[in-house]
């Protein structure tokens, strides 16, 4: 591939990963135009964006670290490591079991449209709860299951999934619900980009283009940061009914491209 295609790809990865649009789909889109990549590259160019979230992160992580012996602070470290802790051990046995990802856009497709059908009817109920800012016990848990169900789903949207099972189960207040969903993916993402990437290695990664690869990880770390510091200050006086229509209008033209034969 160019470097101009590395490029691409690097602004799609850090536009979706952490937006709840499912970076999947675009993926899989790009990929049918720019050409496959390997598990390799699309591992490095996912730890860009992780890199930016941390990079965000990095004040509030360090102050729950150092902070621990207060209360609360301890309360919310325990609940996020429990969250990562149902995700880390159900996605081993969902390996275990030898669960693969689909390679056509088709199943991608329907679940962004039903995904976005499912947030606008989430946001809807969410809107009617009492607002609640404390991350529950029972939030945590759901977050943890809902990052095992994106995984298993392309096109749910990781994010999307961890946000809005936040919001439904106790968390009315869109900030706080995803700020524990990207604090949680933090640890997820890492441990399973490693876990593939030490895979990739032991089983012989050694051709790829890593000047390539490694435009693409900082584009998809700047980018991401972009995007990210943009969707925390959007959340704070908008609903995420936009991300919803978006997610329908392009499940459906994928549907379309793929009826047409356009993409497989």
């Amino acid at each position: 591939m160019s470097y101009v295609n590395d490029v691409l790809l690097g602004i799609i990865e850090g536009i979706t990963e952490f937006l709840p649009i499912s970076s999947t789909g675009h993926l899989l889109l790009a990929e049918q135009w720019l050409g496959a990549r390997s598990d390799a590259y699309n591992i490095v160019i996912q730890a860009g964006a992780i890199l930016a979230v941390t990079l965000i992160y990095w004040r509030r992580l360090v102050g729950l670290v150092t902070g621990w012996r207060d209360p609360a602070n301890r309360d919310y470290l325990l609940k996020l490591l429990t969250a990562f802790g149902i995700t880390a051990v159900l996605g081993l046995v969902v390996k275990k079991l030898g669960f693969e990802l689909p390679e056509t856009v088709t199943p991608i497709a329907w679940a962004l449209v039903i995904g976005g059908i499912w947030m606008i009817w989430a946001e809807s109920v969410a809107d009617k709860q009492p607002d609640r800012v404390a991350i529950t016990w029972r939030v945590a848990i759901a977050v943890g299951f809902a990052q095992i169900i994106a995984g298993m789903f392309p096109g749910t949207s990781r994010s999307g999934a961890t946000i809005f099972a936040a919001l439904l189960l106790g968390t009315s207040n869109r900030a706080a619900a995803t700020e524990f969903a990207f604090l949680v993916g933090i640890p997820t993402m890492y441990a399973a980009s490693g876990y593939a990437l030490l895979k990739e290695f032991k089983d012989g990664a050694g051709t790829e283009d890593w000047t390539g690869m490694g435009i693409a990880f900082v584009v998809s770390m700047v980018t991401a940061f972009v995007a990210v510091k943009w969707l925390l200050g959007y959340i704070r006086t908008h609903r995420f009914t936009a991300f919803a229509i978006y997610r329908i209008v392009f499940g459906a033209l994928l549907l379309g491209l793929a009826w047409a034969g356009v993409v497989q």
